[in-house]
């Protein structure tokens, strides 16, 4: 009689294959939720820098010309945002008295620009005074 009491290397391989194959889906898709999440948190700091501004212009007639005047006397933002991947990435903002451009750059996009320029990419989501 025949006492088997351990695994032949094809059983090891298979099994080790598998589990390869499972961390790497795992690891994807972790990769992937992390890139939405950012994207989610991009898009809410310019939505709370759009209402900064849209207070700001009701305050004093015209939107600011840079976005470190939201957080002067009085504050409209504690601070203003910086994006979770900076300094790879940063937010765009350029103002005139009459309109504004928010630009950012999501990872998990894939519509085109938006016709201005972020640190390291073109901003493909972007916000003004009438919507994204």
């Amino acid at each position: 009689m025949i006492n088997n009491r351990g695994y032949t290397l094809l059983e090891l391989i298979v099994v080790i294959s598998i589990i390869a194959l499972l961390i790497a889906g795992g690891v994807a898709t972790y990769s992937q939720l992390m890139k939405q999440s950012r994207d989610g948190r991009r898009k809410a700091d310019l939505e709370n820098i759009r209402g900064a501004l849209e207070m700001y212009r009701s305050n004093n007639g015209s939107y600011p010309a840079a976005l470190s005047l939201l957080t002067g006397s009085p504050k409209y933002l504690q601070s203003v945002p910086a994006d979770p991947r900076s300094p790879t990435y940063t937010y765009y903002y350029t103002g005139s008295s009459s309109d504004y451009t928010l630009g950012a750059y999501l990872e998990s996009s894939t519509a085109g620009g938006c016709g201005v320029s972020c640190t390291g990419a073109t901003c493909n989501y972007c916000v003004g005074p009438y919507g994204q």
